[in-house]
């Protein structure tokens, strides 16, 4: 009998079908300081234990978004193993800060299933939940990726495409206890902009850009416990490349867009998101945001947000042309934050 197996692929999957995912993390402050060392973030509520005192937290959390591949990377020698790509993300809300010290665990239950046409893959829905050691939900969220089949001949899973939510309504939106933004301090933040400084259909070019190494990115992908082939094997594509995480492309991203939403201070929800082309090493990512919306909520604002990743110099459409998203356009992500009014 052997003791190793290949993983899940698409003919192995049922609706209703729950996961306990392996192999729980303790959170340390070295996630904090490898976060940054990996993307370039400067966002002060994570970076000073002080700076989120005042802002009414116990001390600094850890980046949503490490929170976010911690839970997901649990979720990958279960559900996307054998994947080609994950495509997308939606109804992700960060419901509790996660703090170093902290145990996480992930659970998944398949909520979809679809068989390309192809017949040689297909697409798994998961809504997935990440849990605290006291046996609290800080973070779930929706996703679907392509896994390929074992055997192209065997019988397709019943069929059925969930129904999600377009977006989260500033009323869903989770406010961490004790949340206040009364004492922020903009000049330790590194701008002055509030929420009443933007306008909806304001367009944000973030200027900056990084070149996505080898190295970094599969330190990235193993420091999140991710075991996804394509990520790692180059015999895995046709064409001999090592797949980027997508997760660290929306870090990237995320973290390039300090300059000009420094005050957009914490992730609360994912409202939709899209790996629209593949990414690979050598790539120059650049970001761009636009206002989607506002709100106020007891006294803090909310700003949603439309992150759009790309290679390329500038100056090019991101817009879908006939349906189809441009081959520079690297991530489509639709996520609100939280910032002083």
């Amino acid at each position: 009998m052997s003791k190793t197996r290949a993983g899940f692929f698409f003919e192995d999957y049922r609706l209703g079908q729950v996961f306990e995912h392996a192999t729980p993390r303790t959170i340390s402050g070295g996630e904090r300081a490898l976060y940054t060392a990996l993307y370039p973030t400067r966002f002060a509520l994570y970076s000073s234990d002080e700076f989120a005192r005042n802002c009414g937290l116990k001390e600094s959390p850890i980046e949503d978004l490490a929170a976010f591949h911690i839970v997901f990377g649990k979720t990958v020698p279960d559900i996307s193993l054998n994947a080609v790509a994950n495509l997308g993300y939606a109804e992700c809300r960060f419901l509790k800060p996660v703090y170093a010290g902290d145990t996480l665990t992930t659970g998944s239950e398949v909520i979809g299933l679809k068989q390309n046409s192809s017949g040689k893959s297909g697409v798994v829905w998961l809504r997935s939940t990440g849990m605290n050691q006291h046996g609290e939900a800080v973070l779930d969220y929706v996703r679907w990726v392509m896994v390929k089949k074992r055997n192209e001949g065997a019988a397709a899973p019943e069929t059925q495409v969930p129904m999600l939510k377009p977006a989260l309504k500033p009323a869903e939106l989770p406010i961490t206890e004790g949340l206040d933004f009364s004492r922020y301090d903009f000049v330790q933040a590194g701008e002055k902009h509030r929420l009443g400084d933007y306008e909806v259909d304001e367009v944000i070019d973030h200027v900056d850009g990084v070149t996505i190494e080898e190295a970094e990115h599969m330190l990235a992908t193993r420091l999140w416990q991710n075991t996804a082939k394509v990520h790692f094997d180059t015999s895995q594509r046709p064409d001999g490349k090592r797949l980027i995480y997508g997760g660290h492309v929306i870090s990237l991203a995320r973290a390039l867009s300090f300059n000009g939403l420094a005050n957009a201070q914490m992730i609360v929800a994912i409202n939709a998101g899209s790996h629209t082309n593949p990414c690979f090493a050598g790539d120059t990512l650049r970001a761009r945001s636009i206002v989607l919306d506002k709100a106020e909520i007891n006294g803090i604002g909310a700003i949603r947000l439309r992150l759009l990743a790309y290679k390329s110099k500038g100056g090019q459409s991101l817009e879908k042309v006939e349906g189809k998203y441009p081959s520079h356009l690297l991530l489509d992500l639709d996520y609100w934050a939280l910032m002083p009014v």
